[in-house]
Parts: C-alpha cells; structure tokens; sequence
C-alpha cells in the first residue's frame, strides 16, 4: 500500500508510527468503514471496532449495539474489549500487545474502557468533533485524553480515513437511523 505524506502528516499521535503500522491502520480502518452498512442494516449503531494482536491476527469485530441491546453502554469499543477478553479468557488485554481500531474516536465512557483493559495501541477515523457535528452525539469532555493515554504507555493514531468516516455518518443520518442521547 502507498501512503500519501499528507495523510500520514494529518494523523492525531501521541508517539511515532512506523509505516507499515500506519499502511495496516489504512487497511483495517477503510475496512471497518466499508463493512459498517451491514451492520447498521441489522439495527446496529454508527460505529464498528476491532481489535488486532500484534501479528495481525484478528481476536474480534463488534458494532455499536445500543439500541439493540437497550443498553447505553453497548458501544463498539466496549461490544470489542468484552469479546476479546472472552475470546483470551482474561480481564487484562496487556500480556497479549493489542491495537484497537475504531471507525471513530472513542468516547468518554469507551476511553475508561480501553484505559483499563490493557490494549496498547488506539487507532481512529473520524475525530470527535466531526462526529458530534454530523450526528448530535455527545462525545463527552476529553481534555487531554491522548497526552494522557501516552504517561501511561498507550499509544494513539488517530484521523485515519476521516472522509471516508464522515461520508459513512452521513449516510447513516440521512438513512433515518436511530440517534439514541438522553435527554438533557
């Protein structure tokens, strides 16, 4: 795969990324942007993550299940981290080396998730911003998060094929899906 500079020079980071990890993060990001309509074809919500170990080998792949669940916490992030820690029979992710990739940053509540489950690696599409402006969701108060996750050995990439991630939104919006936030 051929990365363009100015992509690479776009991505949101807290520490160096090698190449062949950023070609990789294109990779699978593009793809979970691609597969997410089937999902949300089902009910699913707006997001899709996956974790990866570190020799690239899938342990899991989970949507956003929200609404279907009837549980506000059935985010993708957290739907993932349940999987793989079921999948590896453990509560802590960090003797395996794991990345997480998400068609979006993670939100508040899926941030003290991953924090806590020992996965190593965050990747991202589309910044928070874009989608609190394209769907109403309210992402939470994040002051520092990345700088954060970095003083504790996480690293995180981020911005990765957000047009791609914006376009799936919208089309998710103008679908007529359901936009689940508790009223304020």
């Amino acid at each position: 795969m051929y990365t363009k500079i100015s992509e690479y020079n776009s991505v949101i980071k807290n520490s160096q990324i090698d190449k062949n990890d950023f070609d990789f993060a294109i990779s699978v990001i593009k793809s979970l942007q691609n597969e997410l309509e089937s999902y949300t074809e089902k009910g699913s919500g707006s997001f899709l993550a996956a974790i990866y170990d570190e020799n690239r080998n899938i342990i899991a792949k989970c949507a956003n299940t929200v609404v279907n669940d009837n549980c506000s916490n059935s985010h993708a992030e957290i739907n993932v981290i349940k999987a793989a820690e079921q999948k590896l029979n453990t509560y802590d992710l960090s003797a395996y080396n794991l990345s997480i990739y998400i068609t979006a940053e993670p939100c508040m509540m899926c941030l003290g998730a991953i924090l806590w489950s020992g996965i190593k690696n965050v990747y991202y599409g589309v910044p928070s911003e874009y989608v609190e402006e394209i769907t109403g969701y309210d992402e939470g108060f994040k002051q520092n998060w990345i700088k954060e996750f970095s003083k504790r050995g996480i690293r995180v990439y981020g911005n990765i094929e957000p047009e791609l991630g914006k376009s799936v939104l919208k089309k998710y919006i103008n679908d007529g899906k359901k936009i689940y936030k508790p009223k304020r």
